[in-house]
């Protein structure tokens, strides 16, 4: 597993770097002046040992985040120093024609969940499913009508990914919230999206 943790983080790393050479690129300017750097990297569906408190006291636990992340609170010594005075920071992306999140950790996710929240809103369709329902749409013409570009291999792989396909993310954050597990800092809206 830390394998292919250590694989997944050295191929965001190259993905970013890719990005920052193509945003230079197109804008003739150096990668560097551009600022384009790293501000928050994660891994999901992860398993971690950490300390938490259990039912029989404090324990080294094993916790495996499977449509989760990691939302430790505010002065957890585990965030990182550069968060630890706001909380563990959450990604929550949403989907292609939606928004998505930036959330904190909350110290709820301690007492309920094992430090832990949402990383998406999941599912409400199969990708077959999807493709099905999306036959005779120009999902294209539908996202620039809402002011996203799209990039994508494939009109499968576009309407696999439609944004019906998925739950609505403000309703799985608010759920967050309620529980205590994470607060909303930021909604963000796409305007560029690549699938492929």
């Amino acid at each position: 597993m830390r394998a292919a943790a250590n694989f997944a983080w050295a191929n965001r790393q190259c993905i970013a770097h890719g990005v920052r050479r193509a945003f230079a690129a197109v804008l003739r300017r150096d990668a560097d002046a551009l600022g384009l750097s790293l501000v928050y990297d994660v891994a999901h569906n992860i398993a971690k040992l950490e300390n938490h408190e259990t039912s029989s006291g404090r324990a080294r636990c094993l916790v495996h985040r499977k449509g989760a992340t990691r939302a430790f609170p505010a002065g957890h010594p585990d965030v990182p120093a550069a968060y630890r005075a706001l909380g563990q920071p959450v990604l929550v992306p949403g989907d292609m024609g939606r928004y998505s999140f930036v959330l904190i950790g909350r110290a709820g996710s301690m007492r309920h969940a094992f430090g832990s929240t949402c990383h998406g809103a999941g599912r409400r369709m199969s990708r077959g499913q999807a493709v099905r329902e999306t036959r005779g749409r120009d999902l294209v013409a539908e996202l620039r009508r809402m002011g996203v570009t799209v990039r994508y291999e494939g009109r499968d792989t576009l309407r696999e990914e439609m944004s019906e396909a998925y739950k609505d993310a403000a309703q799985i954050v608010k759920v967050c919230e309620g529980a205590d597990l994470s607060r909303v800092v930021a909604k963000l809206t796409p305007f560029v999206v690549v699938k492929g």
